[in-house]
Formats: structure tokens, sequence, C-alpha cells
């Protein structure tokens, strides 16, 4: 079974929001690559389309854009997602994955490019608590 934690982030108000995508909503992103844009559907978001913007494995491992493969490779990195150089000139091999989302990924990272009917805030508002009636007190006639 495939399991993904999708952090969306919503520029229009600046906030993020975690959704678990489990199965067929997880299946949906099976295949696609960083940088695509997909449909928000299968992770319960009507209207949405959002864009794969980063994603990492259970290691911590991160895809990159540039890499188009499934798997993860030593690459010799200067710069950009892996690695942050210190001095400039800079190089170091360091392990990335490419950038097609596989059932290894625990995280995928996306921005929401295209907005439904409802807000994002009212998908993820708490529960509005039921009014709780007070059980009437009995008296009890004084002796």
């Amino acid at each position: 079974m495939v399991d993904f934690k999708v952090v969306l982030s919503d520029t229009k108000n600046g906030k993020a929001y975690n959704v678990a995508a489990t199965g067929a909503a997880a299946s949906s992103f099976i295949g696609k690559h960083v940088g695509q844009e997909v449909n928000a559907s299968p992770l319960g978001f009507d209207g949405y389309t959002i864009k794969i913007t980063g994603a990492s494995d259970k290691n911590g491992t991160p895809a990159r854009q540039s890499l188009p493969i499934s798997g993860r490779r030593r690459s010799l990195l200067r710069g950009g997602v892996g690695f942050h150089p210190v001095m400039e000139g800079q190089r170091r091999r360091k392990m990335i994955r490419g950038s097609e989302i596989t059932a290894d990924f625990v995280q995928i990272n996306a921005i929401v490019t295209q907005y439904g009917s409802k807000t994002l805030e009212q998908y993820f508002a708490p529960p509005e608590p039921e009014a709780e009636t007070q059980p009437e007190e009995e008296t009890q006639p004084e002796e």
C-alpha cells in the first residue's frame, strides 16, 4: 500500500496544510514528475489543480527536477536542491532522487495553481462543536 504526506502550500494566504494521501489518492501521484501539474480531486479538493514542487523519501533524500529518473543516484552537484555550497565554485557528490514519483517517497510538496469553489480554510476548518444541552437538575423537596 502506498502512503504519502502531501504538504499543500496556499500562495494566497501563505499557509501550508498537511494532507494524508492513501490508497487511490496516493496512487494518482505515482508516475508524475516534480514540476508537473496534477488534479487535486483524488485528495478531496474538487476544482483544485496543484503543482508538485518537490518530494523526499524515507531517508530524507530530496527529489531533483533536473534528474528525469525514478531512482536514487550519486551525482556531482554545485548547488540547488540537495546541496548548498559554502564557498564559490564548491562541488560535492551527493545522493539525490530523480523527479519521477514512486512508492518510495513519503512526502510530496505542492502549491495550489488553480482554486476550486471552496477555500482551503473551509476544508481544514475544525468541526464546530454541537450545542450541548445541560440536563435539567431535579429538585428535591426539603424535609
